[in-house]
């Protein structure tokens, strides 16, 4: 099938603050393509430019995979508000080797009551914070096992990288506290820019040719974060307290984060479609280096759906990952608070529903 391009991308994390949707911080690690296996979908130099924007809304409490639903009913519930725009330039030197650059620009709001006026403190409490910059960056070399011109059946594509700390980690807003007093401070973790982390990506990339129509694919990536803590106060411009303090949350942690996915295209002519399952999270402990600090870990399972065309060298595409479950899990404070108190204990975190993403392809 000529002129055809599966383009699907990662978001994550954001990773970003791939925010497994939302307070769990997964921050948005850029674009990739996979399936990519026609002889001109793949072209032997030259460079690419994916430019892809995500957005969703965070507002549903769970602690485990149990909503807490009467943080909406009360009006005490958390709203994220998240804007993204991934550019992604990759430049291809063969068939099988490239290079890739990524650079997120990020737009936050956070609505809550508990950082200002308190969720006793009725509807005038709720107030916001913002954040707006760019985040952290990435580069990645990327080679395919076999030469995607003589093997047409299946391929993987390993990738390796390094995440940059780009992105300011102590972003400050102001905090309300009633009508005349308010505090600079760090803003939440979930709407921070970036993690203050110099970290170490691994992909892999693969797909199956089933018919001239339809193929499966499948995609794994994981963000090592060495570094421990970036030292950023958890208080939003206040005093740490004791108890904070002693459980290791009075600072922000700096979290590996992971995604992984399968499943179907459909290819005919210009139009493709995809269908599949997604899993993004932070994990409670990283796979290098110390896991203690403030983090809510935690994962989305997602349905996702996704349809693109092609237009000579454009490709424009969508697709919207809908959460079928959703878990915060314990972090390392929690263990150390359940230790010391004897009282096993979970904090809460906000998701979304679902994600929109929307993007372009450039063949320049």
């Amino acid at each position: 099938m000529k002129n055809s391009i599966i383009l699907l991308f990662i978001s994550i994390l954001s990773i970003q603050k791939i925010h497994a949707q939302g307070c769990v911080a997964i921050r948005g690690l850029g674009a990739f393509s996979c399936a990519t296996h026609q002889e001109d979908a793949q072209p032997p130099s030259g460079w690419i430019l994916t430019i892809n924007s995500r957005y969703f809304k965070s507002y549903k409490h769970f602690v485990g995979m149990v909503e807490q639903k009467e943080r909406v009913e009360n009006g005490t519930e958390v709203i994220n508000h998240s804007f993204s725009t991934d550019l992604f330039l990759q430049r291809q030197f063969n068939r099988r080797v490239s290079l890739g650059f990524n650079l997120p620009i990020i737009s936050n709001a956070r609505s809550s009551m508990y950082e200002h006026g308190g969720n006793t403190g009725g509807p005038s409490a709720r107030m916001s914070t913002h954040s707006f910059g760019i985040g952290d960056a990435r580069v990645a070399f990327y080679y395919w096992m076999m030469d995607p011109l003589k093997k047409r059946k299946w391929n993987v594509q390993l990738g390796a990288g390094i995440k940059l700390p780009t992105g300011d980690y102590n972003y400050q807003d102001y905090f309300y506290k009633n009508d005349t007093t308010r505090t600079l401070g760090p803003v939440d973790q979930s709407i921070q820019l970036g993690d203050g982390g110099t970290g170490l990506t691994l992909e892999l990339n693969s797909y199956y040719t089933l018919s001239k129509d339809f193929s499966i694919y499948g995609n794994f990536f994981y963000l090592s974060n060495p570094r421990e803590q970036n030292g950023v106060s958890t208080a939003r411009g206040g005093i740490p307290t004791t108890t904070s303090i002693s459980y290791g949350s009075n600072v922000m942690s700096v979290p590996d984060q992971y995604m992984y996915r399968g499943g179907i295209n459909y290819m005919n002519n210009e139009f493709s479609a995809s269908l599949g399952l997604r899993k993004e999270g932070i994990p409670p402990k990283d796979l290098i280096g110390g896991s203690n600090g403030f983090r809510r870990p935690g994962y989305v399972v997602s349905v996702e759906p996704g349809v693109s065309i092609e237009k000579k060298k454009l490709v424009y595409f969508v697709n919207l990952p809908v959460a079928v479950q959703r878990n915060r899990t314990q972090s390392v404070p929690d263990m150390i608070r359940t230790q010391k108190t004897g009282v096993y204990f979970k904090g809460d975190a906000a998701f979304a529903d679902y994600l929109i993403n929307v993007g372009m392809v450039v063949k320049l």
